[in-house]
């Protein structure tokens, strides 16, 4: 798991037992940007947020594929995570996507410059070059 802000933390793939966890951890939410079917026996959207709402976590599935991003993921992503109610735990297959709609997000509504978003990366272990990539090709 690796902490991106005060709110977010971002992790790959989430099982149950994960998700039940992360009640435990005092998360408030689970954020999935992960598409059902990307990989062989990975949970569904639907079994895992089963599970959130039974844990009384808020659940949001925001699927993603890294070369489609979209703004509206991006709103969407924001959206989930100012609602959530305390910490919010998202998960992709490595939890660079999640951590790539953040900062697109956080350009995007001037809380972070574009060149800051490549150190954040770095400080985590992720590569957020996608997230740059992204911004250039939009114009930001």
């Amino acid at each position: 798991m690796k902490q991106i802000s005060d709110k977010l933390f971002v992790r790959p793939q989430l099982t149950a037992d994960d998700i039940r966890q992360a009640r435990v951890q005092g998360f408030a939410a689970i954020i999935n940007n992960r598409p059902d079917g990307e990989e062989p026996g990975q949970p569904t959207a639907a079994e895992n947020r089963s599970v959130a709402e039974g844990e009384q976590l808020a659940y949001a599935h925001i699927p993603v594929t890294a070369a489609q991003v979209s703004e509206g993921q991006v709103r969407a992503f924001q959206k989930a995570l100012s609602e959530a109610g305390g910490p919010v735990l998202a998960h992709c297959k490595t939890g660079t996507r999640s951590a790539t709609l953040y900062a697109i997000g956080e350009v995007l509504d001037g809380r972070m410059e574009k060149d800051e978003v490549i150190p954040l990366g770095q400080s985590v272990g992720l590569d957020l070059s996608g997230a740059v990539k992204w911004l250039d090709a939009h114009g930001r």
